[in-house]
């Protein structure tokens, strides 16, 4: 929605601005400037990106434009999830345990949390890390190393798309100005015609230089940046899940440990530590033992 409402605020005082000058829209439709600045545009970026960042750029555009971030009830269902899973690590054995990591779809605990279970790569990133703290050979400065460099890689995967978009956007106006001398070639085929007619192909030839300009700024590179932005908010969860495990690994609670995590959660979003309790107390204990049961 966010998204919508910019554009549609550009594009009004954009427009807006120009008739109050005096100016005529008419003259701003130029449908084969736009086929070349835009088709040309798509060409370099199918060309500069595999298939497989191709389809998450859509997907992530679609993320961006839902504002497809975690919420609160996300942030929440971690830390549950973590609790739940760090109390059966301290009161249950090894098979007990792994028989919840090694299948999560049929887990008790997992199933009692589905926005995590929904989360296929970050379920899977769970259940890998107390699968290392149950073979309990590994030090925690050693996971530590470990979730720092799949996160690395995580981070830098999902956020191709935004360097995808963002290199397109840096492209746009010299693309502009391709469809732009491209009309003022045609432009000079006509110089024996009109001063009128003249004048209305090179002030056609100009609008590419305009709609790349406008493409670059306007919309495309503000799209990227919310990319990023959708991007980095989905990727904080795994930090709450690295420092949360560490903490345990370095001795703490589950109680505590799960605060570690609370805390790497942005201010704005952040739960408060009574509805965390809440939220543990409810769901990581009773459902989840009915469930169990």
């Amino acid at each position: 929605m966010g998204i919508l409402i910019g554009l549609v605020v550009t594009l009004g005082c954009v427009l807006g601005g120009f008739m109050a000058m005096g100016g005529h829209v008419e003259v701003l439709i130029q449908p084969w400037e736009a086929v070349i600045i835009i088709g040309a545009a798509l060409g370099a970026f199918l060309v500069a990106n595999p298939m497989k960042v191709v389809k998450d750029t859509g997907k992530a555009m679609l993320e961006a434009f839902k504002q497809a971030v975690p919420k609160e009830k996300d942030y929440l269902e971690t830390l549950g999830v973590l609790h739940s899973l760090m109390r059966e690590l301290r009161t249950k054995s090894r098979s007990e345990v792994e028989a919840h990591i090694d299948n999560p779809e049929e887990s008790a605990i997992f199933q009692a949390f589905p926005l995590v279970l929904k989360r296929h790569d970050l379920t899977h990133f769970i259940c890998d890390y107390c699968r290392l703290i149950i073979i309990g050979n590994a030090r925690p400065h050693e996971i530590e190393a470990l979730m720092d460099e799949e996160i690395q890689t995580i981070r830098a995967d999902s956020l191709k798309p935004y360097h995808a978009m963002n290199a397109v956007g840096d492209g746009f106006p010299a693309i502009g100005i391709i469809a732009a001398v491209l009309g003022v070639v045609k432009a000079m085929g006509a110089l024996d015609q009109s001063p009128e007619i003249l004048g209305g192909l090179i002030g056609a030839a100009l609008v590419g230089t305009f709609l790349g300009i406008f493409m670059s700024y306007c919309i495309v590179g503000p799209i990227a940046t919310k990319i990023k932005v959708v991007r980095e908010k989905n990727n904080r969860l795994y930090i709450i899940v690295k420092q949360t495990l560490l903490a345990y690994m370095n001795g703490s609670l589950p109680q505590v440990a799960i605060e570690f995590g609370r805390k790497t959660i942005s201010s704005y979003d952040r739960p408060s530590i009574d509805a965390v309790e809440q939220s543990t107390m409810n769901t990581g204990g009773g459902e989840v033992a009915k469930k169990a049961a």
